[in-house]
Order: structure tokens, then sequence, then C-alpha cells
């Protein structure tokens, strides 16, 4: 396929209709150069392998940027079978399908294949231990990433939020519509992402063509509490909510979560030069 032409560049995303690959649709009007396939679950079932090997024989991508995934944390526990067959599985239909078309995939990842025990941000030398399903099987798609493929870059990245879809930003809006008073747990440290920043950073990646393979880190500066989140979102919105900062013990959740989610962002930072912006500073312009 050659040298990767800029005005030629077809690129495919899958899980069109998720979080991201929706911020992705608004980034994409900046691009008129690219052709972008945008196919949601319904329109590319990305465990079925034939679906997968068909339309990338015929189409041809230089990039596939995979959003789809199993998200839902707590029903992983008792669904392992589709969780492990959309993060995992069908990650190596997609790999083995990148590899065949010489396509460059980019695979979202977690900050949940961590274990959390960590006290400073992690990096991407440190070993994963997931502690739930859904680390394990995110996990192991990454395994069949680097197993498969030699032009890849995954990206790991936490606590992702925007206008759309599910997410804890749109969850507090709700319920405190609802309530006056709301409890949430305090001691776990992470970093919210808004999927419109990560959405310009796999941008960048692509428009960059940089052949830096790999592993990356990615989420907004800063490291907060579900707690402090949730105190800023009704403060940017202002609303009046009284919000109690409670311990994990005190809001069991099927999935075990990590106490610590930081990531360390040196390495993409470096690599593709692009200021990252502050927690807050994304909340205000998502809200």
């Amino acid at each position: 396929m050659g040298e990767k032409n800029t005005k030629s560049l077809k690129i495919i995303i899958t899980g069109a209709n998720g979080q991201l690959g929706r911020c992705l649709q608004d980034v994409a009007e900046r691009y008129p150069d690219y052709e972008f396939k945008f196919k949601s679950s319904k329109e590319l079932d990305i465990t079925s392998k034939e679906q997968i090997n068909s339309l990338f024989a015929h189409e041809k991508f230089d990039y596939c940027i995979n959003c789809a995934a199993y998200t839902a944390v707590d029903k992983a526990e008792t669904d392992q079978e589709n969780a492990f067959l959309v993060n995992a599985e069908a990650v190596k239909y997609l790999s083995e399908a990148c590899k065949t078309e010489n396509t460059t995939l980019i695979h979202i990842s977690t900050d949940f294949v961590f274990d959390g025990s960590k006290t400073t941000p992690y990096t991407e030398e440190d070993v994963p231990n997931p502690i739930n399903v859904y680390g394990a099987s995110k996990l192991k798609g990454e395994q069949y990433v680097q197993n498969i493929l030699e032009h890849y870059f995954i990206i790991r990245t936490s606590w992702v939020y925007s206008e759309y879809g599910h997410n804890f930003v749109k969850t507090m809006l709700r319920l405190g519509a609802e309530k006056e008073e709301l409890s949430v747990v305090n001691d776990q440290i992470g970093a919210p992402t808004y999927a419109g920043d990560l959405a310009e950073v796999i941008m960048k990646v692509i428009s960059s063509k940089a052949t830096n393979y790999g592993l990356y880190h990615y989420s907004n500066e800063g490291a907060i509490s579900w707690y402090d989140f949730a105190k800023a979102i009704f403060e940017i919105k202002g609303m009046n909510i009284e919000v109690n900062p409670i311990p994990s013990e005190a809001y069991p959740t099927p999935a075990k979560r990590p106490i610590n989610s930081e990531l360390f962002k040196h390495k993409i930072e470096k690599i593709f030069p692009k200021n990252i912006k502050f927690w807050m500073d994304s909340l205000h312009k998502c809200i």
C-alpha cells in the first residue's frame, strides 16, 4: 500500500454511536480530505469475523479506530462471555483483518487493566493486573493487538464522559434534578477524560502519519475523586446539591474498582506534542 497519502486516507470507525464515536464524527468535519466510514454495531458486528473480513477486503482502509467495546463494568461480572467476545475476540478479528489489509489499528483501552494499588500514576511500562472481568477482557484485547500487529496504537484512557451516551456527568445531572442530596465515593482517584479531547488526540496521531507504534496513556490533566468530580459538575451547572463523600465500601458494586486510576501521560505528550487540557476546563466545555 506504500506511503499513506493525505488525500486518499480512508478511515473506518467502529462503535460509531458510542461516546467516542460520536465525538469523532464531530471532529471529522475538520478533516475534509479524509474519507471516514462510521459503523455502528448495527451496521458492523465486530464479533462476526466474516463481516469484518468482507468489509476490509472490499474497502481497503488505511486506519481503523476501534471505539466499539463492552463497557457495562458491573454487568460484565455475570456476563463474562459477551464481555470477552466484544473486548477480546472481536479485537482479534479486527487485528487479523488489519494485518491482512495493511491497515493501522488505533485501539482504545482502559485504566481498568490495572489493580489500582500503586500510589503514583501508571506508566505504559507498569504490569497490568485487572481486578474485574471488564478489565480482564480489555487486557486480553490489548494482548491480541500486540501479538498480531506491528502497526498499531493502543490508547488507554480513564473516566470517559461527553455530551453523548451514558456517563457519570449525565448521571449526576439526572440525579441532581431528582434529589437534593447525593453520596459519592471519595477514595477512588483518577482523571476524567472528555471524549472530544480524546477524539482530537486520535486525529493528531493519524494526521501526523506517525510510525511510533505501541502503547500510550491519555486522559485529561489533574487527579480527583468521583466526589470532587460530582461537586464540580453541580458547581458549573449552578445546581445546589448536597454531595456527601463516602468510602467505596459504603457503596458496594458487583465489580471491584481500582482505587488509583491515574495515568502517566508523558509519552503521548512527547511524541504527539499537544497541550493536554485540564479536566475542569474540558468539563466546562462539555457542560
